[in-house]
Formats: structure tokens, sequence, C-alpha cells
């Protein structure tokens, strides 16, 4: 595989690593969502199919898996293996858009500047190709390619499980549309969160299966408790520092730029740090987050040039 492990020297070798992992990811997911039944499978229905490949190989920087790959990297995991965790989590994230695009959730009609998968396909077509997907996540994370040793595999199926479920993503996604208003009609207006509501609400929503996806790493590489905190400690402030970013976006970016309709979450009156802080205020706990991000880093022996760049670069995205 590419991009082999070493000190960075300039951004250019980090964006160069970056999309060397989104390259390989994409060339895995082809492969793996291809018309070739599995042991075990009747039939792969071809318009189901192609829903599938559509919201997972339209693009995306691919940053979960590449956290994946990274943090593995520091225990000399081998890259398949951390490549085929990485697309199992992949796969859970682009679920997630799918039905968070639907008009019952965020209603948006653009992705990654295409049309969301319901409007390129239809709605019924959508909800499978996320429940498919989500599935297809767990049946790659417990395949033998990902470790040879099924306690480690166990250990990555419960953390994926535990970040994306009720405790994690979708209980966030929930902590969201109740913060609409949306299952209060006497409420004419949104309800105003207090700020460690809104910390809770975008630490599951977002932040965990970034969190994951470090812990991921420690976890392949069978390390120690010491390292596997730290990594845990560095992916919760990434996974904050993200979804500050991204509420920066929304206020301040273009939807050609960023492909997808930029100012939504602000008319819709979401519950964000951006809102709740002013943007000069939520800028610099960006920036303080990016700082405790490099931190927790400092316990690991290893060169992890690598994951402080790739948190420098979630608090400098435009897309």
């Amino acid at each position: 595989m590419s991009a082999p492990t070493r000190k960075l020297k300039t951004e250019g070798d980090f964006r160069a690593r970056l999309d060397a992992a989104a390259g390989d990811i994409d060339d895995l997911l082809d492969a793996l969502l291809s018309e070739q039944r599995q042991s075990g499978e009747i039939q792969r229905p071809m318009r189901l199919l192609e829903a599938m490949r559509y919201a997972t190989l339209g693009g995306g920087k691919r940053l979960r898996p590449f956290l994946v790959v990274e943090s593995a990297a520091l225990f000399g995991v081998a890259r398949s293996r951390a490549l085929l965790a990485g697309a199992a989590l992949e796969c859970v994230h682009c679920y997630s858009l799918v039905h968070d695009d639907l008009p019952a959730m965020d209603n948006d009609d653009l992705r990654r500047g295409q049309p969301s998968a319901h409007k390129a396909f239809d709605e019924a077509t959508a909800i499978l190709a996320g429940d498919a997907l989500l599935t297809f996540a767990f049946d790659l994370m417990a395949r033998d390619g990902v470790h040879s040793d099924p306690a480690v595999r166990l250990a990555l199926v419960t953390g994926l499980a535990r970040a994306s479920g009720l405790g994690g993503m979708a209980g966030g996604q929930m902590l969201d549309l109740a913060a609409e208003g949306r299952f209060d009609k006497s409420r004419k207006q949104p309800g105003k969160l207090a700020e460690s509501e809104i910390a809770t609400l975008q630490a599951m929503k977002t932040g965990a299966l970034i969190e994951f996806a470090c812990r991921a790493g420690a976890i392949l590489g069978e390390a120690d408790a010491a390292a596997r905190s730290a990594l845990e400690r560095y992916g919760r402030a990434v996974g904050h520092a993200f979804q500050i970013a991204d509420d920066l976006l929304d206020l301040e970016g273009e939807t050609a730029v960023m492909g997808k309709a930029a100012g939504k979450d602000s008319a819709a009156g979401k519950a964000t740090l951006v809102a709740t802080l002013g943007r000069d205020a939520a800028a610099a706990r960006l920036t303080a987050l990016i700082d405790e991000a490099e931190v927790a880093l400092a316990p690991l022996s290893q060169d992890t040039s690598v994951l402080r760049a790739a948190a420098r670069f979630v608090a400098g995205r435009r897309t």
C-alpha cells in the first residue's frame, strides 16, 4: 500500500498522506461493494448496490478511516488491516449522511456537490441503502482480515456499535432533533440548550465516531492502557473541534465550496456552540481544542506529527 510511515516535513506531505489514504479507502470500498456475493448472501440487488456505491464512492475526505490508519500505524499495524477497519467505519459514516439528508431528518438535497441519495434514487432506496451500509460495516469489522484475534475484533465491533448507536451518533441525532423542537409542538421556537448540553449532543452526534477512529487504531495495535487513553483524549478533542469547525463553515462557508447547503443549520436554529458563544469565542474554543489534542499526544513515544497535522487540518478546513 502507499504512504509509508515517515515524519512530516510540510503541509503538502500531510495532504499527500491524507489523499493516499482516501485513495486506498476508495479502492477498497469499490472492491467490497462489487456484484460478487459473499458466503451467506443470497443476492445483491443491483439498485440497492448502486445506491450504496453512490453514497460511499462519491468523494469525501475519508478523515475517519485516515485516523484509524494513522493511529494504528503508531503501533506497527499492517496497513491492510487498518484500511479494512477504516472502511467499516466509513460505511457507518456514509449511512449516517444518507439518513441525515432524508426529508424526515435534515431534508438536504445536496451532498458532496451531488444530489443526495434520496434525490438521486428515492426515499425508500435511500433508507435501505443506509440500513445496508450500517450492517455491512459490522460484516467488515468482524472479518479475519481486520485482526487474527477474535477478541480484538470483538472489541472493535463493540466499540463501533456503541459509538454509532443509542449512546453515540444515533442518540446525538435524536438530541439534535429534540433541540429543534421537533417533538414538542406547543413550542413556537426551539428551546435554548446550555453549553454543556450542546457539548454532550455534539460529542455524541459527531465526536463519537471520530474518537472511536483513534481508539480503533490503539485496539488494532493492542496498545497499553496509557496509549489508548492518550488517543481517546486526542480523538475526543478532535471530534469536538470538527463540529465547531463545521458550525463555523455553516455560518461563513459557500455552498459551491462546501458541497452542501450553507447557512441551513443557522436558519433552522440548530443548537451549536457558535450560536451560543458567538463566532469569535467559538473560534477561540476551536484553537484551544487543537492545543488540547496536541497535548493529549505528548505521552506517546512514537512520532505523532501526522496526527498533530490532522488536528490542525480539522481546524482549518473549508469543506
